[in-house]
């Protein structure tokens, strides 16, 4: 596309500065150039590229849907559980109890409510009936609470920051994350807030960029907040000891920072290895493990192919203490073990493969297999040997949420398939249009109810389950 676009700049320039035709010919070539750019600008706009980099081109008046309620029966139902922060309760995209019904043929999802939403890649944290995701209006940053089961706006809460980006998009990128009765939200440039549940009243807040001599990243701020016993853990990316750093979650005083890595945008998860709690990070050189206690690299595995190309999806741990990290452009997957002897942690490789290749979406593990988006192809690979069980179905970069007998894909164009994950073969078991236009947001689902949004619009929908 550069070159494409350097070429015909230079063939204008040629054209009437230094070509031999008629200035007659050359002021109609010049005309004929502005017309055409103003009527592709009357007509068309651009709206950022897809997970592939393609450019996404649409008439100007075409819009998302209005906002819509539909009076459907939701109070027979148990909202149960939460989703109370970036994929769900345990940070792995996994739910139980779930008892969906495998069969959408005669009994498919209801739509509860669909609304237009502030730009953002956020996802919804969810407790209750409160649903908190963030937005970008206008200037501002926006933290914004929702009913699950009506939509209705029930608070905002809002900072002066903007982040654009030609091809990233504007607003928020990082998923909101409910502690009890506080939200704790970071926006694109850094901006973190506490906010109370109920209100939105801001108890404290700060930049953690500012604050810890961080660089803004190409992408934006995209690491979403970790809240893990008194702490809220973030990934700042500063040097000097700044790169992940752990605020106290009622105060908002400084506990711990450690670490010199650049951040890309992952989130940190923590996992107990060795009977010891530990953060671990993707960063840009690498993964690293901090401890809970007082943020202290306890062991660090690199990952130096396709350098400088994003670092996403959060680590997976599949048995034992070993993990699964991918990241696209070409990197593909890598297995390895972490061990703890008379000496310090040690992690090391137990297979690599090209077979999975987790652009900007997580994976999930389940019974000796991964199932993820291998730069946009769905796949399935064994743990075990890193070779492909299977790989079918070109869905682009959405994302994925795993239950008891079933898994859920969030298609990048805004399509919701129900599968049956298993090594054998791909069974669609239903699907559905839930939302229009590009979707990489991540869904959020408490039991039968499935929140969906994109930089568009948000939908809840309540899907069938059995009796």
């Amino acid at each position: 596309m550069a070159i494409l676009a350097f070429c015909l700049t230079l063939s204008l320039l040629w054209s009437v500065s230094f070509s031999r035709m008629a200035w007659r010919a050359r002021l109609r070539v010049l005309g004929f150039i502005g017309l055409v750019s103003v009527l592709l600008v009357s007509l068309f706009r651009y709206e950022g590229v897809s997970g592939d980099l393609i450019p996404i081109i649409k008439w100007r008046w075409s819009s998302a849907d209005k906002s819509e309620t539909v009076d459907v029966e939701v109070e027979e139902i148990a909202i149960g559980g939460v989703y109370q922060q970036f994929l769900g309760p345990t940070r792995n995209a996994t739910v139980t109890g779930a008892d969906l019904t495998l069969d959408w043929s005669t009994n498919g999802p209801k739509l509860l409510w669909r609304q237009r939403m502030g730009e953002a890649w956020s996802g919804f944290a969810i407790s209750g009936t409160q649903a908190v995701t963030q937005e970008q209006r206008g200037d501002s940053e926006l933290v914004s609470c929702y009913h699950l089961l009506t939509g209705e706006k029930l608070w905002e809460s809002s900072v002066s920051a903007r982040y654009d980006n030609v091809l990233g998009g504007v607003g928020p990128r990082a998923t909101p994350a409910i502690y009890g009765n506080r939200v704790y939200a970071v926006g694109a440039t850094g901006e973190l807030s506490c906010l109370e549940l109920f209100s939105g009243e801001k108890l404290w807040g700060l930049n953690i960029l500012e604050r810890h001599g961080a660089e803004l990243p190409d992408w934006g701020v995209a690491g979403s907040p970790l809240v893990h016993d008194g702490l809220v853990i973030l990934s700042p990316g500063g040097p000097d000891g700044n790169s992940l750093v752990a605020y106290d979650k009622f105060s908002g005083s400084l506990v711990w920072a450690a670490g010199s890595d650049r951040a890309h945008w992952s989130s940190p998860v923590v996992h107990e290895i060795e009977g010891e709690q530990q953060v671990l990070i993707f960063n840009a050189s690498g993964l690293a493990a901090h401890s809970v206690e007082n943020g202290s690299i306890r062991w660090e595995y690199p990952w130096t192919r396709s350098k400088g190309t994003p670092r996403v999806a959060i680590p997976v741990r599949t048995t034992g203490n070993r993990f699964a990290i991918s990241s696209g452009y070409g990197a593909g997957a890598d297995l390895f073990e972490v061990t703890l002897s008379e000496g310090p942690f040690r992690a090391e490789q137990v297979w690599r493969s090209l077979h999975l290749k987790a652009k900007f979406n997580n994976f999930v593990f389940r019974d000796g297999y991964l199932y993820g988006l291998d730069d946009g192809v769905l796949t399935c690979v064994d743990v075990e040997t890193g070779r492909r069980a299977w790989k079918q179905g070109r869905y682009g970069h959405g994302q994925v949420i795993l239950g008891d007998r079933w898994l859920l894909l969030m298609a990048e164009n805004g399509e919701v398939i129900l599968l049956d994950p298993n090594p054998i073969e791909v069974i669609v078991l239903g699907r559905f249009a839930a939302l229009k236009g590009k979707t990489w947001n991540p869904p959020a689902m408490v039991g039968p109810y499935l929140l969906v949004r994109n930089h568009l619009e948000a939908a809840c929908y309540q899907l069938p389950v059995s009796n």
